[in-house]
């Protein structure tokens, strides 16, 4: 059996040819199995090339946001606003643990930076760090002595901390599949879940799109969102 976890992640990331290769090597009536929460036409078609005559298992759309998440958003308006508006909802982060999503690992290291001279206890991780120091964040992180992390989408799969009930979307995500996998990791284990997603003017008609694609809504978010939690 050749089993392929987080199958359109690691066919979209250029590995493709590697996974190839290993597969040549396997007898032909192995049994072939790919798992993933999205599967983007694209990767499906990819698939051609590993697959004969395959089964498909497909979960509609609209069952896949978690219904024990609740998903809001804020309407920042200015990049450069979302920061303090951060800032504000500190004290609702860490009634539990969070995770904090932003697009790129340089945004990650500033985000830790501005939050830690303003005395907020937060740390970070991305694929710049080395294994050992990420597995050393990840672990505290799992532990509770870290409450929130500042992370890129390296973060978005295949993560289980059962504590995480909140997900800050500080940046959109670049792409759809990514929105379910980075809200999904808060609400794990039948746990109630919250979502927050920040967004700037430009955002606005790409989170409507999200709701569309997703058959969900995405409310803006109240004033006792802490009680969600």
């Amino acid at each position: 059996q050749f089993f392929l976890d987080e199958a359109d992640e690691m066919l979209s990331r250029g590995f493709k040819d590697q996974i190839y290769d290993i597969f040549k090597f396997l007898p032909e009536s192995v049994q072939v199995c790919l798992f993933s929460a999205t599967m983007p036409l694209d990767v499906l078609e990819v698939t051609d090339k590993f697959m004969r005559e395959p089964v498909r298992i497909l979960v509609k759309k609209d069952e896949l946001t978690l219904e024990g998440i609740k998903q809001f958003y804020i309407a920042v308006d200015r990049e450069e606003w979302k920061l303090e508006t951060l800032c504000d909802l500190y004290e609702t982060l860490t009634i539990t643990q969070a995770i904090i999503y932003c697009n790129t690992r340089r945004k990650v290291d500033w985000l830790q930076e501005e939050m830690q001279k303003r005395d907020f206890t937060v740390s970070c991780m991305h694929g710049d760090m080395d294994q050992k120091e990420r597995d050393i964040i990840m672990r505290e992180f799992r532990t509770g002595s870290s409450r929130v992390l500042i992370t890129t989408d390296l973060l978005a799969r295949g993560i289980d901390v059962q504590q995480v009930s909140l997900v800050i979307n500080f940046d959109l995500p670049t792409n759809r599949e990514n929105y379910i996998h980075r809200i999904g990791r808060s609400g794990r284990f039948g746990r109630k879940g919250v979502a927050i997603n920040f967004l700037t003017e430009g955002d606005v008609r790409y989170l409507r799109d999200i709701e569309q694609f997703y058959t969900t809504e995405i409310s803006e978010m109240p004033m006792d969102v802490a009680d969600l939690i």
